[in-house]
């Protein structure tokens, strides 16, 4: 990631993406299992789903608990705002309308397997991060090129695990035949 000087309101994104050798329907299934995603995150600790679900679904809610060194533990209420199996899936972080954050999972048909592409955006409604940045005004610009690029490092950890999973369960499959 590059320095952008983005301010906070600017509502700044990060994508990463990966080739992942299966086929989309595939991929799918690991990434629509959001209560897997703690075991690919190194900042989510646990998923629940609410309101009785057990799975995505558009408006479909969920809480997530997450730990980071430097900004604690904290829990979110994220809503299912995007679900097109087998290719899309978004979430707002707390209010749908006015989001903390907006985290995407797209997933396209290449080469015989998939390209998978996960995105963010911080913002606009205020984060965790708004407190470190009230008490720094004007390390605003730095705060939040270090907290996306935390976010570019944890996505790509994430997308190496769901590309090892997709691989490994599609070897496994072929074996099989």
């Amino acid at each position: 990631m590059e320095w952008t000087g983005a301010r906070y309101a600017d509502k700044p994104t990060v994508e990463v993406h990966t080739w992942i050798a299966a086929a989309p329907t595939h991929v799918w299934a690991l990434v629509s299992d959001i209560e897997l995603m703690p075991r690919m995150s190194p900042e989510l600790r646990s998923v629940e789903w609410l309101d009785g679900r057990s799975g995505p679904a558009l408006g479909a809610r969920f809480v997530g608990r997450s730990k980071h060194e430097a900004l604690g533990e904290w829990a979110t209420t994220s809503h299912i705002v995007e679900y097109e199996p087998p290719t899309r899936l978004a979430w707002a972080v707390e209010d749908p309308r006015h989001p903390t954050a907006i985290w995407r999972f797209t997933l396209q048909p290449q080469d015989g397997g998939t390209l998978l592409r996960e995105w963010m955006q911080m913002g606009p409604a205020r984060s965790g991060l708004s407190f470190a940045i009230d008490r720094m005004p004007e390390k605003e610009q730095k705060i939040v090129f270090v907290r996306m690029r935390e976010f570019e490092t944890n996505m790509t950890v994430t997308l190496a695990e769901i590309k090892k999973l997709a691989e490994s369960a599609h070897g496994s499959d072929e074996a099989g035949l």
